[in-house]
């Protein structure tokens, strides 16, 4: 059994590392407000890089403790980097903590790690990159160089980034001699020129809005005199026309393991995607026995591993019911939350109207996760000593015996009746959206009271009724309203959606930052931190006069 996962391990690495992704931070989030990158071209065919970065880490996410910087290739040492954050400068970095897709090294920040909503300068160089540079393609003794600055995956980098990009052409490359290649979209066509301190020719491209999460590819070629013969590296047939041939190879390998990794894939990504939404923990110590009776709907939802967008309608509902919020608005959904709050409401009711009482929709969306963790914790507290096996058999036996009741009423009134009695239950079943489509096609539903609380729609064509229920605290007639069960089915099973599209985004990405924080990934301890972001490989497609990539970028 070790041999096979080990070789199926082995199989989806080599396909991670064919396919042009960088590898994912889950934890890091921040804006990059401005990037500087200063490319050296040294007269010794080699590449100095000096970074500038401004980070501002968002408040709701942890410390930045880490910056991986990605490299062209892997002829650098570690030893020739340098590194300050805001002047001061760091005492660790190592090619073996990087973490990035590619050839690379992390840079730790230690002390001067930069806190939740706090700003910092990150500064990195890096003397002696060779095998940087390439004859230019169209023959007349040029060398080429081309080069993409590090960026960053984009599910932890937002905003757009400020960014200045300079080549330092060698020493002695006269103004009239060296010429730019294409510039890349959204950055000026033609660079400014200019001399350094050092009277060097500078090549400067500047982007007060780009993307810090995109590949940039900048490049220049100067007559190869002013650099050794011996670091200009020839170019093969692919590259006289405009070819990478890592790209080539990167293709046949890809085409010639299609077949057998195609499988592997699917079956890690659908492993990945089930682990990612396994957010109740399993049991540590020895299992109980007995089944814990007692929860509510919502609780059972939780230890059933409902979908989350799922189990967030269902707690909508219970603060609508009790009238502690009405709907005003489905899609974008808003609620107005009640002045006095009923004396009822559970932990997680009362954290659901708290999160939906800012109008700051990203602050929003992170206090439902917190609620959901919150809530997770509790029920895991709650089975200590119970099975869960046998609780989670108990509450399904619930669901099917409340459809059952619904099911089973001869009239629309009372299956109406026992429809709202019983809500919350039904909609633990997997099916439920079918189900609940199957049992009030056809025919009308009268609606409950608290209804119009919930469908800001409501009203048009509606249609009150007296209606005898057991519900109404006696036994006399009330007027229900009565709408076509089509309409009431699909405002039920939509609810849902209104929780996924408008408040919680993506639910796989919603539930995963909750799983890792109630039923994290065992993550090996030799690693010395939990993540880190910055570099990745490189894979040029170069569409220049002479094709040398100098490459950094992927991040995660």
């Amino acid at each position: 059994m070790k041999k096979n996962l080990r070789i199926t391990f082995l199989l989806l690495l080599a396909v991670l590392l064919l396919l042009p992704v960088s590898a994912l931070a889950q934890s890091y989030s921040f804006s990059l407000p401005q990037k500087t990158v200063d490319a050296y071209w040294n007269e010794d065919g080699t590449l100095s890089l000096d970074y500038v970065y401004v980070f501002q880490n968002d408040s709701s996410g942890p410390p930045i403790e880490f910056v991986d910087v990605a490299m062209p290739n892997n002829n650098f040492n570690a030893d020739n980097a340098s590194a300050t954050v805001d002047g001061q400068p760091v005492a660790y970095i190592s090619k073996q903590e990087y973490q990035g897709s590619g050839t690379g090294f992390a840079v730790a920040l230690g002390a001067n790690s930069i806190p939740p909503g706090g700003r910092g300068r990150v500064q990195v160089r890096i003397d002696g990159i060779s095998g940087v540079l390439r004859f230019d393609t169209q023959g007349d003794n040029y060398a080429s160089a081309v080069f993409a600055p590090n960026y960053f995956e984009s599910k932890i980098v937002h905003g757009t980034t400020d960014t200045t990009v300079t080549f330092h052409l060698p020493p002695g490359v006269q103004p009239d001699q060296p010429r730019w290649h294409a510039a890349p979209d959204s950055f000026p066509s033609e660079p400014q020129t200019g001399i350094d301190d050092q009277g060097r020719v500078t090549y400067t491209w500047s982007n007060p809005n780009a993307q810090p999460d995109e590949e940039y590819d900048f490049g220049a070629s100067f007559p190869e005199q002013y650099v050794p013969q011996s670091a200009v590296q020839p170019a093969g047939f692919l590259e006289n026309l405009n070819i990478d041939p890592a790209v080539v190879t990167m293709c046949l390998l890809f085409c010639g393991f299609l077949f057998v990794m195609g499988f592997v894939v699917v079956i890690s990504v659908r492993s990945s995607r089930r682990r990612k939404l396994q957010y109740f923990p399993p049991k540590v110590s020895i299992e109980g026995h007995g089944i814990k009776r007692g929860l509510t709907a919502v609780e059972a939802a939780i230890l059933l591993e409902e979908p989350m967008d799922k189990i967030m309608t269902m707690i909508l509902f219970g603060v609508v019911k009790k009238g502690a919020a009405t709907v005003t608005s489905r899609d974008p959904l808003e609620l107005e939350i009640s002045q006095e709050e009923p004396e009822n409401l559970h932990p997680y009711e009362k954290q659901l109207l708290q999160a939906f009482a800012t109008g700051d929709k990203r602050k929003r969306r992170q206090e439902l996760q917190d609620m959901m963790i919150d809530l997770v914790k509790s029920v895991s507290k709650k089975m200590k000593g119970f099975s869960r096996r046998d609780t989670q058999a108990y509450y399904r036996d619930i669901t099917q015996k409340a459809w059952a009741q619904v099911e089973a009423a001869d009239t629309p009134e009372v299956k109406s009746q026992k429809y709202d009695e019983v809500m919350e239950w039904t909609m633990l079943d997997r099916e439920y959206e079918d189900r609940t489509r199957d049992v009030f096609r056809g025919g009308p539903v009268f609606v409950p009271m608290w209804w119009p609380r919930y469908d800001p729609s409501f009203g048009r064509g509606a249609t009150p009724r007296p209606v005898s229920t057991s519900s109404s605290g006696g036994g006399g007639g009330i007027s229900l309203p009565n709408l076509p069960g089509g309409s009431f089915a699909a405002s039920i099973v939509t609810g849902v959606q209104s929780f996924s599209s408008s408040v919680i985004g993506n639910v796989t990405d919603f539930t995963s930052n909750i799983t890792n924080k109630t039923n994290p990934v065992p993550v090996s301890k030799s690693s010395g931190r939990g993540g880190g972001f910055g570099g990745g490989g490189c894979a040029c497609a170069c569409a220049c006069a002479g094709c040398a990539c100098a490459c950094a970028g992927g991040g995660r």
